[in-house]
């Protein structure tokens, strides 16, 4: 069991959508979600459509005692995408401090490149478990296959990039930010992502664990965790239980990301998933990327309160 780290509470936590499966350039807002501002000739300036995709990436910036510092969550799967939507909703990164990866599937690193490039690399690390490097692909059950690149290593060294491989929990900004490192398994029922093959010795092995599966974790000042979550290929509930197992704080304030419970093998898991999340209780749910239409129409009905609908360029502000 993974030892308690001391997280320094934040007073505020602000999560933008910069990249994400959906958008809906028409969704209100909310009390916690604001939508970017809708302008007379949006529609009729192609360059300056808002664009989404098969992948995610979140900009979490957190204040504490008057000051601001963010991270990027993952990179978007199109080497672009996440800075093109950052120049359409002006997001300026003078504060960035880090870029970490939720774990090694393409479609959270592939616009690691045009991030790194428009932020620059100054010194700024990038937080990624050791087995993210490794090669893969998913075999779905007609046989038909999806290879899943890594991060390339040497284009990231030309670059000037801080690799910082971790395995443990890790803290960044000043103590405020937890990188959870290796997620334990402790439920009985989220086994991995059969379907996942990595490359080992020339030929393809199982790899259902995916063990790089990372989330990021703030304490927010006298509401509990803001946690993010890539995909939960560990499994939402492990990620969870992780977090208030490292903090020792079992009020979870915000679920933000993917749950992976999308298509037949995952969908089973739904009902269970959702019955463990009504026992956590989230003040907010905003499930994306791999959660799935079945899941999330379900975490809508069963907890209306809590659920936000994603959508590309979305603020989320938890203070």
């Amino acid at each position: 069991m993974s030892d308690q780290v001391s997280l320094e509470p934040v007073d505020a936590a602000n999560v933008t959508v910069l990249v994400d499966n959906f958008i809906d350039a028409l969704l209100p807002g909310g009390e916690v979600a604001q939508r970017p501002q809708v302008a007379y000739d949006m529609w009729e300036r192609e360059r300056e459509q808002l664009v989404a995709e098969h992948g995610l990436s979140l900009l979490l910036t957190v204040e504490r005692d008057g000051r601001s510092a963010s991270l990027v969550y993952d990179a978007g799967l199109g080497r672009e995408s996440a800075v093109h939507n950052m120049d359409v909703l002006q997001v300026r990164l003078p504060d960035l401090r880090a870029i970490v990866m939720s774990h090694g599937h393409s479609d959270h690193h592939g616009g690691l490149e045009g991030m790194i490039r428009r932020v620059g690399a100054r010194g700024m690390p990038l937080v990624i478990h050791p087995e993210a490097w490794r090669d893969r692909k998913v075999v779905f059950p007609t046989g038909t296959e999806l290879h899943l690149p890594p991060p390339s290593r040497r284009d990231l060294d030309r670059e000037g990039v801080e690799v910082t491989e971790e395995r443990q929990p890790s803290l960044l900004i000043d103590g405020t930010v937890l990188v959870t490192g290796q997620i334990e398994r402790v439920t009985d029922f989220e086994k991995g992502f059969p379907l996942n093959y990595a490359r080992s010795n020339g030929g393809w092995e199982p790899d259902p664990w995916i063990w790089d599966d990372q989330a990021v974790v703030v304490n927010l000042k006298g509401k509990g965790l803001v946690v993010l979550s890539g995909c939960s290929h560990s499994g939402a509930i492990n990620v969870l239980r992780q977090a208030q197992r490292l903090t020792g704080e079992d009020r979870v304030h915000a679920f933000v990301g993917g749950m992976h419970l999308t298509g037949g093998i995952f969908e089973r898991l739904i009902p269970r998933t959702l019955d463990e999340l009504v026992a956590i209780a989230p003040k907010w749910l905003v499930p994306g990327h791999c959660t799935g239409w079945k899941a999330t129409h379900e975490i809508a009905r069963r907890q209306p309160e809590a659920y936000v609908q994603t959508s590309v360029g979305t603020r989320l502000q938890f203070t």
